[in-house]
């Protein structure tokens, strides 16, 4: 099993206590987002975690806590893009505190396992195509030695995205200037011996050298681990998504770096309702469990092709 700890929530900088808390205790449970009153029980034993993959802004509450991750593999997705407190209000200073934290990450854990992120790319009068040139290139300058991959993705006009980001007067981007932009932060990755990939994107920008990635991704998970994994194509993704199958153990609307393009938070007055719930010591992230929920242990196993000790 792969662990996504995770795409609906940023667990490393705000919950990290609770997530060690159930690695200790061996289990946390998952309310299903389309069904309330169903909650999933998902074992964490090592013998069946092949990896944990996490999704941040800011993991400087975690790097700490790594010690106790001793027994898992696990690498980082860590977004780090050029926008202020109008776009991304709860996150700090990126110069002085940001791209710090993400080295001293690099530095304890290896470049290979974080993962540069500079995405969603949105284009208004503020962040227009050469403001972004210019801090992608800022970005890449210092994290030249800290990373092997940078991964991008142009803002998708969610309902939730337009709701929230009223008020920013982003623009839809032409698929000329996505191969523009694009071609350019290839130019730059290059520069500084990086690897680009796209992140669910349909356009295909080959012609400038960049390749449809996976954040879940098969190839650097079997490289980490040393052997191959039998594992399949998330069908619960979009159709651009190139993630393999994974366990995802966060929940909607519990978010608190406040990103206008976010798709997980979707109601203020929830996020603000369900962070009063955190307890670190319960087994539901943000929640209790109700008489009328129904507990139910999900079935899971270690993906590891047993008959290979190695990779050719």
């Amino acid at each position: 099993m792969i662990l996504s700890v995770s795409r609906r929530t940023d667990i490393p900088n705000y919950y990290s206590d609770w997530f060690i808390a159930r690695i200790k205790e061996g289990f946390l449970y998952v309310r299903n987002p389309m069904d309330a009153h169903q909650i999933s029980r998902i074992d964490l034993s090592p013998k069946v975690v092949d990896c944990i993959v996490f999704w941040t802004k800011n993991p400087a509450n975690m790097i700490e806590k790594l010690e106790d991750l001793q027994k898992y593999m696990y690498y980082f997705q860590f977004t780090l893009t050029g926008y202020g407190k109008d776009v991304e209000p709860n996150l700090p200073n990126k110069r002085k505190e940001v791209i710090p934290t993400f080295k001293r990450l690099s530095e304890k854990i290896g470049k290979e396992r974080v993962i540069w992120r500079y995405d969603p790319i949105l284009i208004n009068k503020r962040y227009t195509m050469d403001y972004h040139r210019k801090a992608f290139e800022e970005i890449a300058s210092n994290l030249e030695d800290d990373t092997e991959k940078v991964v991008i993705s142009f803002v998708d006009f969610y309902s939730k995205t337009q709701r929230n980001t009223r008020g920013l007067d982003i623009r839809q981007i032409t698929n000329e200037e996505r191969v523009e932009l694009a071609g350019e932060m290839a130019r730059i990755a290059s520069k500084y011996h990086l690897i680009i990939e796209t992140c669910a994107e349909q356009i295909n920008l080959n012609e400038v050298g960049i390749l449809h990635g996976s954040c879940i991704d098969k190839k650097r998970i079997e490289r980490l681990l040393g052997c191959k994994l039998i594992v399949e194509k998330d069908k619960n993704q979009r159709g651009a998504c190139g993630c393999f199958e994974s366990v995802e153990v966060g929940a909607y609307n519990t978010c608190l770096n406040g990103c206008k393009y976010c798709y997980a938070n979707f109601n203020n007055s929830k996020v603000e309702e369900n962070v009063k719930l955190y307890n670190r010591d319960s087994a539901l992230l943000c929640g209790k469990i109700s008489s009328d929920d129904r507990i139910t242990e999900r079935k899971v196993k270690s993906m590891k092709d047993n008959q290979l000790s190695f990779l050719e």
